[in-house]
């Protein structure tokens, strides 16, 4: 079971963005990059799937951010290739270029099943993979939380329906798989064994060109602007009570 594993680099949530000088696009060099979280767990059910029914797993991620450090990490957690995908990328890359990118290195690498997460912070919409499997003429689900081989041409994926309801479906491989959680969580590895294959394993890189046309116009990125405040209220127990009545009253909820 040879699987391929899309992973998207997005910016770290817990950091403060900058934004450009265009006014369109944030600051990639002042803005640290992560895996998308669902991505992780694409690969963590791909090493699963590796793990159970044997065959490779291979890592692909757009030289955007920190490739080098995400695709190091994923070969210490069970990936056995590591591909950059080199090109002249927009400094907003939309749905359908990402997936056009993607697309043009997949297509030259042997695989039975192509997962990628079913969306990331800054792509909710979830069309990535969608598209991928749309340029490569695959059959796609997505929100999939397990993938069993039934044989060499088949699997049984398990997807979310609203309600907690569980759908289960019969794909023919090869396929693309939205993954929006692995059956477990994504395991732990420390930095030394990171830093150990930083020493010992090879990244590859694939160019992919500078044709990149956009579908979507960026007018511009802006920082949201606080049009109201909190008020910290001050003093013992029962006078902070006073106040939240007060406060409650002047705004018509208690009379």
């Amino acid at each position: 079971m040879d699987v391929v594993v899309l992973l998207k680099q997005v910016p770290d949530p817990v950091e403060e963005l900058e934004i450009a000088s265009s006014g369109k696009a944030i600051d990639r060099e002042r803005t640290r990059f992560v895996v998308s979280e669902a991505d992780a767990h694409a690969l963590e059910e791909a090493v699963l799937l590796k793990e159970r029914y044997g065959g490779a797993v291979t890592a692909i991620t757009l030289d955007i951010g920190e490739a080098d450090d995400a695709l190091y990490a994923a070969i210490a957690r069970g990936a056995d290739r590591a591909v950059k995908v080199v090109g002249e990328f927009p400094q907003f890359l939309e749905s359908h270029q990402m997936a056009r990118a993607f697309a043009k290195v997949v297509q030259g690498v042997k695989h039975d099943l192509v997962l990628a997460g079913c969306q990331a912070i800054d792509d909710l919409d979830g069309q990535p993979g969608a598209i991928l499997a749309g340029y490569m003429g695959l059959p796609y689900v997505s929100v999939v939380t397990q993938v069993q081989v039934e044989a060499p041409d088949r699997a049984i994926v398990s997807k979310d329906l609203p309600g907690g309801v569980v759908m289960q479906l019969r794909v023919r491989l090869p396929a693309v798989v939205g993954v929006q959680s692995a059956e477990q969580p994504p395991r732990y590895v420390p930095v030394s064994k990171v830093r150990q294959v930083m020493r010992s394993a090879t990244i590859e890189q694939v160019e992919v060109g500078a044709s990149f046309q956009s579908t979507v116009a960026v007018r511009g990125i802006h920082r949201p602007e606080p049009s109201r405040r909190a008020t910290m209220l001050q003093g013992g127990p029962d006078e902070v009570a006073g106040l939240v009545v007060q406060v409650l009253r002047e705004k018509g909820v208690l009379r």
